[in-house]
């Protein structure tokens, strides 16, 4: 009996032994189109395991801690989640300009979501005799401050190299645009909210994929380029006069150029196809996607009628007459961290 199961023969054993020859064949071949695919998408095959993950696991939670480098000081809310003793993403969650770092913290939900899925989030904020703000041109003590800061983090905590992302609102959406031109060889992939740019400096080392979001009706960054009208009540970033309609944006604001227009930039950098798809993905919100290379994708969720807002939360510091619209059709914090999921950096 025991040689009849191990063994089976006769004409149906035989037919027996081919069907599970074809299906150990369909099983492996679907296997192999996954990691194909897996490989394809940049999905890496094992983390890239930081230095931090050979010290002591800190305990998960909240903490605001200082960090000092090149003659700038600032601080930085930290989000740890359980389990933080193997190599996790770190999503860099930028402030906007006048916003202190814990509205940026609070607002996006980033590190709630990071709490329950896994991630890292780490919000920082200069120690500067002004508003809160960035200086996010080419080779800025800024750029080189967060770039040592993001270094400090994976000394100190248990990061995985290949999945290092940003994000941020407005000024810190123009920054995340910097850092994805300036420190490509390490940000995975960037997220601007309501101020995606693009520079004509930006020379990256590999194609980096862009996921933004911006409203129509945006009256501080206006979705056809420029400040909106709402921008001349708020005071003036710098030590200059307004960016208003600049060709290049420098420290104070955005630059003239539409924010498709950006886009569309940052696909003919990624060497995506020239004509998106525009799909709507809700009542009022429009995605355009464009036909990329794996690992260079680039999206824009246009929110119709919409405002200077993170698409997907609220808050009282943001008063509608000032910046505008929101909706809840779509929840750009979760969005976000599924794309940046599904692109993780590939050496």
């Amino acid at each position: 009996m025991l040689e009849l199961i191990s063994t089976p023969r006769g004409p149906r054993a035989r037919q027996l032994r081919r069907a599970i020859g074809s299906a150990v064949a369909v099983v492996s071949l679907t296997a192999t189109a996954l990691a194909v695919e897996a490989t394809a998408h940049g999905q890496p095959a094992s983390p890239s395991a930081s230095s931090g993950c050979s010290t002591p696991t800190p305990a998960s939670g909240e903490s605001t801690l200082q960090f000092t480098n090149g003659g700038k000081t600032g601080t930085y809310i930290q989000s740890i989640p359980p389990g933080a003793n193997k190599p996790l993403p770190v999503v860099l969650d930028l402030h906007g300009f006048m916003e202190p770092a814990d509205i940026e913290h609070s607002g996006t939900g980033l590190a709630e979501l990071g709490t329950s899925r896994g991630f890292l989030t780490i919000t920082p904020q200069l120690s500067e005799l002004r508003l809160p703000q960035w200086d996010f041109t080419e080779n800025s003590a800024d750029i080189t401050y967060l770039s040592q800061l993001l270094t400090h983090v994976e000394e100190t905590l248990c990061v995985d190299r290949q999945r290092i992302y940003a994000t941020g609102l407005s000024m810190g959406g123009f920054t995340s645009s910097s850092l994805g031109c300036q420190l490509s060889e390490r940000i995975a992939a960037i997220a601007p909210v309501a101020g995606l740019q693009d520079f004509t400096w930006c020379h990256p080392s590999r194609p980096v994929p862009v996921i933004a979001f911006h409203g129509s009706e945006d009256p501080i960054i206006a979705y056809t380029g420029g400040e909106g009208p709402n921008a001349r009540f708020l005071p003036t970033p710098g030590n200059t006069g307004s960016s208003l309609n600049d060709s290049e944006p420098g420290v104070n604001g955005p630059n003239s150029r539409s924010i498709p227009d950006n886009a569309a930039a940052w696909a003919r950098r990624n060497g995506c196809a020239a004509e998106p798809t525009d799909q709507l993905v809700a009542p009022d919100v429009s995605l355009r996607n464009y036909a990329c290379p794996a690992d260079a994708s680039v999206q824009l969720y246009t929110v119709l009628g919409a405002g200077h807002v993170w698409p997907g939360t609220s808050s009282a510091v943001y008063p509608q007459p000032l910046v505008g619209a929101n909706t809840t059709s779509i929840n750009a914090t979760q969005l976000i961290w599924d794309f940046f999921q599904a692109h993780p950096l590939r050496r």
